[in-house]
């Protein structure tokens, strides 16, 4: 008599291993027809063989959670500069927000969660040092650079921008420059996450949305704990639509989100409950982002950056060969490497590298 298999409490097997086929069918038999479905993917940009276990979308998901770019996350600035205190969020803590906050809607909506969670997980992988003030530091240079320039060769950027860092970062700066080799819906959603690129897929379109929600409160929280905000700061037109505290808010926004969204080819929200969330942002542009508190080191922080930059423009030869050389062995243009490597680094190796090159160092006399 052969013995019995444990079962679990809907009668299936777990004495066999959950394998990738088995969860293609789940997404095939449970999500709703707009999802993005694993065994569809529009494929990468080098084939690779299909993994037992795991579906294309969770291997992009471990590729990304495992890579250089997203650890550097971690000492990368939000909004406040060189904040005092240990509950400040950081690139890294905001983008796990976004995650959670995406994957809950995709679940709701039955949607892919392992797209969504992919998509939030890079979306930021190409931030500068300093956040936006990096970001707007990089793409002044350039800006720069080209007027200075009587002729620049074709090829030569002109311009920066986080979402398409994010983008080369995935594509041809990881893995010693391979790149991660990811999804193309996985690529396409880094891509849209700002900006005018409107993702394809739903995951991307949540994603998208998921990082104004996720930001518009961690931000306002951050604000109160650094007292560029008082409690009775926050408009009340606002707060009266979407709640006086950053769980409120954020649950009325997933909610809202859901039930406009739900049956439809399309994510969305509600009109009075997205005006609401655009009348907060441009609340925390005037009184947060634009306030002095926020602002005082920003000048300090593009010039760090700017001196970087300038410095690896003219003395190419010290920029890492990583950067420097395609995997092929053909080189990589000058100014683009200078960008990569700069944009790539984080708040504390900016500022080291600035006091090395520009700060003279004591001797003993």
């Amino acid at each position: 008599m052969q013995p019995l298999l444990p079962v679990n409490k809907s009668g299936v097997s777990i004495a066999t291993p959950i394998k990738r086929i088995d969860l293609e069918r789940r997404e095939r038999a449970e999500l709703s027809p707009f999802a993005a479905f694993s065994d569809a993917t529009r494929g990468r940009e080098t084939s690779r063989p299909l993994d037992e276990y795991r579906t294309e979308f969770q291997r992009d998901r471990e590729r990304l959670l495992h890579c250089k770019s997203f650890r550097r996350l971690s000492h990368k600035t939000q909004v406040f500069l060189a904040p005092e205190g240990d509950h400040y969020r950081t690139r890294m803590t905001h983008t796990l927000e976004v995650a959670q906050i995406a994957r809950s809607i995709a679940r709701t909506l039955a949607l892919n969660e392992d797209l969504t969670e992919a998509i939030a997980l890079g979306h930021d992988l190409g931030h500068t040092p300093f956040g936006h003030t990096g970001e707007a530091a990089i793409d002044e240079a350039l800006k720069e650079l080209s007027q200075a320039a009587h002729t620049q060769a074709e090829g030569t950027p002109r311009s920066f921008n986080h979402a398409r860092q994010s983008l080369r970062v995935v594509e041809d700066l990881e893995y010693e420059g391979a790149g991660l080799n990811l999804c193309w819906e996985t690529r396409d959603g880094i891509l849209g996450h700002s900006g005018q690129h409107m993702p394809a897929t739903l995951e991307g379109q949540i994603v998208r949305t998921a990082d104004r929600i996720a930001y518009i409160n961690h931000d306002i929280d951050d604000a109160l704990r650094a007292g560029v905000l008082q409690p009775g700061d926050v408009p009340q037109q606002y707060c009266e639509v979407l709640g006086h505290t950053a769980p409120q808010r954020i649950t009325t926004l997933v909610q809202d989100m859901i039930e406009a969204s739900v049956g439809r080819d399309l994510i969305a929200l509600s009109e009075p409950i997205n005006e609401a969330m655009l009348g907060l942002r441009s609340f925390l542009f005037e009184q947060v982002y634009l306030s002095p508190v926020a602002k005082t080191e920003e000048p300090k922080a593009k010039n760090v950056v700017k001196a970087l930059f300038g410095y690896y423009v003219n003395n190419f030869d010290e920029v890492p060969l990583e950067y420097r050389v395609h995997k092929d062995g053909t080189q990589v243009e000058c100014v683009q490497s200078c960008i990569d490597y700069v944009a790539g680094m984080t708040d504390r190796y900016a500022l080291r590298l600035y006091e090395e090159l520009f700060i003279p160092s004591s001797w003993d006399v």
